[in-house]
């Protein structure tokens, strides 16, 4: 299989998630604003970048606009669908190519796959979860759809940095983990802040008629960790990956089960 083609786009943003910088190239000026404004405040202001995807833009529909994602390997190479969109990356030359129409939410698809496979051989995840900085340590909150992870964001006090309400990005350092903010929004359709920090503990959400905390077993965490992680990839290697960096990550980080009405006292437990 050939290699894929590298061509000379006019425009180019770098944008830099987890401090991973990814340049993304096009030909169509008014994309290039789009990235700009979506991608605003982790918008690179160097050139450097560790990866390159050439995006071309075409009209819809493709074959099928109601295809789930579909994320498989062949020769070196990882392809990566859905409705929207039809994308190519090569990991050994750190390039690829998007085929999508104008929009935000298909390139945003992409970066959340791409950042997973490339999160998933260093130890690291995204995370549905919440999470923010507080007192120089990030905690993080995961939970299903309605689990309140948009409730204990909006709870979050002033001195609180929201990292995310919806998609936590998680890297491991040394024997440690450092949690980022994403651009990744759910219902407060907020971008993150553009930080980090060292991860204190991840809270597993729970709403009930009062707040309290409890410890939860090693097991059961890297179970309800697994379930909360984002995975995309079809492939044997990926999913060892994964299930090695959940394991990893709950004999290093203390999980607790969150139970918590919709009141702000609960970030006084916080901590």
């Amino acid at each position: 299989m050939p290699g894929l083609a590298t061509q000379i786009e006019p425009y180019s943003v770098v944008i830099a998630i987890g401090d991973v910088p990814v340049r993304v190239n096009t030909s169509d000026a008014d994309f290039l604003d789009l990235l700009q404004n979506r991608y605003s405040g982790f918008v690179s202001d160097e050139d450097r970048a560790e990866y390159d995807f050439d995006v071309e833009l075409t009209a819809p529909p493709f074959a099928n606009p109601d295809a789930d994602v579909s994320v498989t390997y062949y020769s070196g190479r990882w392809l990566l669908e859905r409705g929207d969109f039809r994308a190519e990356w090569e990991p050994g030359t750190r390039r690829g190519i998007i085929h999508q129409t104008a929009n935000p939410y298909s390139i945003d698809a992409v970066l959340r796959i791409v950042h997973t496979l490339v999160l998933a051989r260093q130890g690291g995840f995204l995370l549905h979860s919440a999470s923010a900085i507080r007192n120089g340590k990030a905690f993080l909150f995961a939970g299903v759809s309605g689990a309140g992870k948009t409730t204990i964001s909006r709870l979050a006090p002033a001195d609180a940095t929201l990292l995310t309400d919806e998609i936590s990005y998680v890297r491991k350092r040394d024997d440690a983990y450092v949690a980022f903010g994403t651009p990744f929004t759910g219902e407060l359709a907020k971008l993150g802040e553009n930080a980090s920090a060292p991860v204190a503990a991840l809270y597993l959400l729970a709403q009930g008629p009062e707040n309290r905390i409890e410890p939860v077993a090693v097991a059961d965490a890297g179970r309800e960790l697994l379930a909360n992680m984002l995975f995309f990839a079809e492939d044997q290697e990926m999913v060892h990956w994964a299930f090695q960096a959940a394991c990893d990550f709950v004999h290093r980080v203390p999980v607790h089960r969150l139970t918590f009405v919709p009141d702000a006292r609960i970030w006084e437990m916080i901590g």
